[in-house]
């Protein structure tokens, strides 16, 4: 357990909470250092009285009292974020998961802060989140380790560059919606064929959940997974031309080259 260090945290909305539900049940953060504030009163209060974590007035509150500043709010209101961190901001790292929000622009506001700049996924409500992690040049090794650690607490953590993070925004950040739909249609068509959708849906989704466990079980290696399911002349051959001749690889080149486009005209 991390018991030194004061956490602030500013937003305590749905990916905050998750993550610090994650960090709690792992006893990486100590209840007592975390320190929380959110616009809406009714949220800091819920997730205060949930993990005994200790609710804030102001952002300034925050600042004042922390030695890492965690922001969690929706990227629009960044401005007044750091506006309002700035008055009485001591050279904190800061964590942010703030989409298309790049750390130029906290540096912009902050001068020569330490920055880490992160892209998680909803699936870190269920711990099995993707998160990337992106520091700032002058951020130290410890305070890396901290928030590597501090998202491998709900999920799996890569380290990377931020002229990655677009790509990866598109990818882990945006891919759930994306995975949600392909186990949904091939329930849908299931359904069509005869099953109802309550099990066509459970099939579909274990199927998924089985199939990407095997890939981390595996080497990574997805051709020789795929062979070992597809015999030849056999049935999943069959789905496998479908998929071919469909061009499924130029519809999700499409589809994350778009969404990578709208996450770097976000900033």
């Amino acid at each position: 357990m991390i018991t030194n260090i004061k956490l602030g945290v500013i937003g305590c909305g749905k990916m905050a909470s998750a993550i610090l539900e994650g960090n709690f049940k792992n006893n990486y953060i100590k209840p007592d250092n975390v320190l929380i504030y959110d616009v809406n009163s009714e949220a800091s209060k819920i997730l205060s009285e949930k993990f005994n974590f200790t609710p804030k007035k102001s952002i300034a509150e925050i600042v004042e009292e922390s030695d890492i500043i965690f922001i969690a709010t929706k990227p629009f209101v960044v401005n007044d974020v750091l506006s309002e961190i700035k008055k009485n901001y001591k050279n904190q790292l800061i964590i942010s998961i703030l989409a298309g929000v790049k750390i130029e622009k906290y540096l912009s506001v902050l001068n020569n802060a330490s920055i880490i700049r992160i892209m998680p996924n909803t699936p870190a409500l269920v711990n099995e989140g993707m998160a990337a992690i992106c520091p700032s040049p002058n951020v130290k090794e410890e305070e890396i380790n901290f928030a590597y650690n501090f998202m491998k607490n709900c999920g799996k953590v890569v380290k990377v560059t931020e002229d990655k993070m677009d790509i990866i925004t598109a990818l882990s950040g945006s891919g759930p919606a994306y995975y949600f739909r392909i186990i949904d249609l091939m329930a849908k068509s299931a359904v069509k064929l005869g099953l109802n959708y309550e099990q066509a849906l459970i099939l579909s989704a274990q199927t998924a959940l089985g199939s990407a466990k095997m890939i981390f079980e595996n080497d990574y290696d997805v051709e020789q997974l795929i062979k070992n399911v597809t015999t030849l002349g056999g049935c999943t051959e069959v789905g496998n031309s479908v998929l071919n001749e469909s061009n499924i690889d130029k519809i999700l080149d499409k589809t994350i080259e778009d969404t990578m486009v709208k996450a770097r005209n976000l900033a």
